[in-house]
């Protein structure tokens, strides 16, 4: 994708999927308005929180768009997060009726998102939509160095979590419902594994490979 693309695709794929993944996920879920709002609000909520502290208040991370808070585009939310709820419903598959069914449905969408996502953002930083300030970019390597550095922690642990926390509500809807109550004790829950978890795997690797934290822009030695 060239840089055209990606600025058509971030306004119209959110148009679309956005509404057309809830419809989907609501009726997968059999109409639960709750496990609904988990599949489909979940990716959304994450993609403000973390892209959001990556780019506004650690300043790795920067979207080059003309639309903009700061470093961080206001609607990247609903780009990432309506694209990620697409492929989790195009890969779920019957609902989780096991601890074990809900452990695979992590792997699963843990193997898919880290996949799909390592891709994108190696377009996107090719493109020049997107610039990520770590160490492979200081030392001058190309896009895929500079992705793999930090995108398999943070899709692949998103979409372990994202994954788990979706079929362990899928387990509890299955064993005698899942409402509101529950809803308000997994949702956070998972997004906050889901956001802690990939993070201190990230550091720990930034810290054994790099000598730092990976959470603080990067500069040339040049």
């Amino acid at each position: 994708m060239n840089r055209r693309a990606f600025e058509i695709y971030q306004y119209a794929a959110p148009a679309i999927l956005a509404p057309l993944t809830f419809f989907l996920w609501r009726r997968a879920c059999g109409g639960n308005p709750w496990l609904a709002a988990l599949a489909w609000g979940l990716p959304i909520v994450y993609a403000y929180v973390v892209p959001g502290v990556g780019t506004n208040v650690l300043k790795v991370w920067e979207f080059d768009t003309s639309l903009r808070l700061g470093r961080f585009r206001p609607h990247h939310g609903f780009v990432f997060g309506s694209a990620t709820a697409a492929l989790a419903w195009a890969v779920h598959g019957e609902p989780s009726r096991t601890w074990l069914d809900a452990l695979r449905a992590g792997f699963v969408l843990a193997s898919v998102l880290g996949f799909w996502n390592v891709l994108y953002d190696v377009a996107a930083l090719r493109s020049g939509i997107l610039r990520v300030y770590n160490q492979p970019h200081a030392d001058g390597k190309g896009p895929e160095a500079v992705a793999l550095d930090y995108a398999p922690w943070f899709f692949a642990g998103f979409g372990a979590m994202y994954g788990a926390g979706l079929g362990a509500a899928e387990v509890l809807a299955a064993r005698g419902g899942f409402g509101g109550p529950q809803f308000a004790v997994l949702f956070p829950a998972t997004l906050l594994a889901a956001i802690a978890l990939p993070v201190l795997g990230y550091r720990r690797r930034s810290f054994k490979t790099h000598g730092h934290s990976g959470c603080a822009p990067v500069r040339s030695k040049a």
